[in-house]
Formats: structure tokens, sequence, C-alpha cells
């Protein structure tokens, strides 16, 4: 990779937090729903499974990227910055696992056929639950998350709590991470264009580097910040309270049997894990 390109090109690569307009079932189903089934999504994930639950997992992803027409190379440029945090967490897993048996001994190394497994399943589990979380978001427009998130938490407000503030405050903080990464990218390629060396040097030094970077990051977020307030104080937004909405969420006939079928595919995931026992 040619120097100071490494880091503009991560920035670049990350889609966290975009939305992708579409007409698709995926993008048409009940975004209360999505918000649900995401949320059970992870905790599956994070229970007890194995390599068949997992490419049950994946299957399911291949089936709904291909239904909301997102492009693979998009999920991949969104995943790939993340690989050298995989590879680290690969590792550690690698390393600190005594269980099966002994593959390679060597002073306080020990590779166990236990430890190759749990690398390579936790690995894979934490790139397929990335990927179905970012689905949320990529079909899903922000206006339609602070209206879920907020019927959602609805219940809470008999209790005085700021259900319709957190949900806004919630997807204004989602959706301005691609703003900030953008801006981010600027103001690095400015520095450098100032004889910044931001991709030089050792641990310490590139992050000292960092520091003309991240001051204006900061300046530039609560600039945002204010006028975003100043924003909806001229157009005389008050919450919640009041409030009419241009579409009103229903839930239909065919949310409910996109419920049923990830349901159930999300039960057989975590069923796997209980039926079939590690090979160690």
């Amino acid at each position: 990779m040619p120097k100071g390109k490494g880091a503009a090109t991560i920035l670049r690569d990350i889609t966290i937090g975009q939305h992708f307009p579409g007409n698709s079932p995926v993008h048409r189903l009940d975004p209360r729903i999505k918000i649900l089934l995401t949320i059970a999504w992870v905790v599956v994930l994070l229970m007890r499974s194995n390599f068949i639950g997992m490419g049950i997992a994946a299957l399911l992803l291949v089936l709904l990227y291909r239904m909301a027409k997102i492009p693979g190379r998009m999920v991949w440029r969104s995943t790939r910055p993340l690989l050298p945090i995989l590879l680290f967490t690969t590792i550690l897993q690698l390393f600190f696992n005594s269980q099966g048996r002994s593959l390679v001994q060597f002073w306080v190394i020990n590779i166990t056929t236990g430890g190759i497994y749990n690398a390579l399943l936790f690995t894979l589990r934490i790139v397929i639950l990335l990927v179905g979380v970012s689905l949320l978001t990529y079909t899903t427009s922000p206006i339609a998350l602070t209206d879920a998130i907020e019927r959602l938490l609805s219940p809470l407000s008999r209790l005085r709590f700021p259900t319709h503030e957190l949900a806004m405050m919630m997807t204004i903080a989602l959706r301005f991470i691609p703003t900030l990464i953008e801006e981010t990218d600027k103001i690095m390629s400015a520095q450098k264009a100032r004889g910044a060396e931001l991709d030089s040097g050792n641990f310490i030094q590139r992050i000292k580097a960092l520091v003309p970077v991240l001051i204006p990051l900061f300046l530039s977020a609560f600039r945002r910040a204010e006028d975003l307030a100043m924003a909806m104080e001229c157009r005389c937004y008050r919450g919640g309270e009041g409030r009419t909405r241009l579409r009103q969420l229903r839930f239909t006939a065919g949310d409910l049997l996109a419920t049923l079928f990830c349901l159930v595919v999300l039960g057989a995931i975590g069923a796997s894990g209980y039926v079939v026992a590690p090979p160690f």
C-alpha cells in the first residue's frame, strides 16, 4: 500500500451507519421488527454455537443481502478495516486456550486443537455478527429508526422517561458516524498537504501525529452540533409531544411471516450449539 494512503483508505471504507435506499422486502419490513430481530441476532450468536450454526447464519445473511440488493463488495469494504483487530483477537484465542490435543508446545506457547477451533469460531462469529447488525442501518432510514426506537420505548414514558429524546440522540449519533469519518478524512488530507507525517514512525510518534487531526475534528463536531441545534430551534422543534408522523408504523402479515421465518432460523442457530458438541 502506498505511503500515506492507508489511514485515509480505511476511513473511506467504513460504511457503518450509512443507509442505502431501496424498495426490497427487507427495506419495507417494520423497523421495530428489524430492531428486535437484530437484538435477538446478537444474543443468539453470543450464546453457545458451532460452525453448523455459523453456516446457517451465513446463509441467512446471504439471502437477506441478496433480497436487499446490497452489493457484496460494500460488505467487504466495511469489514476490511477490522481485519487487524480480528487477527489480534484470533491470536489471543489461539494461544490462551488449552482444551483439546496439544499440537505445538514451545516455552509458554501451547497451541491445541481446542484453541484453533475456538479461534476460528470466534473470528467467524464476530464477522457474521457485524455484517448482520450492519444490515439494520443499511436498510432502515434514520427517521424510521427514530420512530421505531421511540415506539419500542414508549411504555417507559409513563415513568417520565424521555423516550423521544433518547431515540433522537441515538439516531443522530448513528447518522453522524459517516459524516465524522468523512470529516476526519478531509482533515488528514489537509494535514498531509502541509507536510504532516501521519503514517510513518513508531507507535508513539503516530499517536502524537494524530493530535493535529483530533483537535480540528472535535471543533468541527461541536460546530456541527451547534448548527444542528440552531436549525432545530429555528424550525420550532419541541420533541415528541404533539408531533405527527408522515409514515405510520403498521405491523402487516408480511412482517409476521418474516418474523416467524427469522425466529425459526435463529432457533436453529441457537439449538445447534447444544445438539452438536465441539470435536475435542
